[in-house]
């Protein structure tokens, strides 16, 4: 199934970042989302607000808000990319957050990557988990919810094993609900609504 015009996603490095792994999804993302997949070349992004101190950690919701305003005159979805360790205060941790049928979402290699775990760092590994998140909560800003599917890349994941267990692609049910929700969002934009 392909879209006559295609939607864009527009990936936000934010430093402290593995530049080098940003680097991999765009043309993934491109192939998954059928979309033009742009690149954003701003250096820093003032995150204090987003840290916890009492956690060490940063709090996704507040940089989906940070990067929210920031592009709030990009017309498509906008993916922020991290290596932080990023919460929501229900949560001990996340692998990144979105804006269910939003334009944000968020995702942090930091607990994608087996250094964390105390095992040696395997850049390859991270960057398939990295696609799985990234395409997971690009999911979400298209109106996708979790699937039950363990393979579908809607899944789950509350675990670095669950999302090692499934797949970089959409199930057909979600690959059906997702190529419609794309048309019927671009098809509004652009009559008007």
């Amino acid at each position: 199934m392909t879209l006559t015009k295609p939607c864009k996603i527009l990936i936000v490095p934010i430093y402290p970042v593995d530049l080098e792994l940003v680097l991999t999804l765009p043309s993934q993302l491109r192939e998954i989302f059928k979309c033009d997949v742009l690149l954003d070349n701003t250096n820093h992004l003032n995150l204090l607000s987003a840290y916890d101190s009492s956690r060490e950690q940063f709090n996704s919701t507040k940089i989906i808000s940070i990067l929210l305003e920031k592009f709030k005159n990009f017309n498509g979805k906008v993916l922020g990319v991290i290596s932080i360790d990023l919460f929501i205060p229900v949560l001990t941790y996340v692998f990144g957050e979105a804006q269910l049928k939003g334009k944000v979402s968020i995702v942090s290699t930091f607990r994608l990557n087996e250094i964390t775990y105390g095992f040696p760092e395997n850049k390859k590994l991270t960057a398939e988990r990295l696609l799985k998140e990234a395409v997971h909560e690009l999911g979400h800003n298209f109106g996708l919810l979790h699937c039950e599917n363990y393979l579908c890349v809607m899944h789950s994941s509350t675990s670095v094993e669950e999302v090692d267990i499934k797949t970089a692609s959409f199930c057909d049910e979600c690959y059906k609900k997702l190529f419609g929700q794309i048309s019927t969002e671009f098809n509004d934009h652009h009559n008007g609504e």
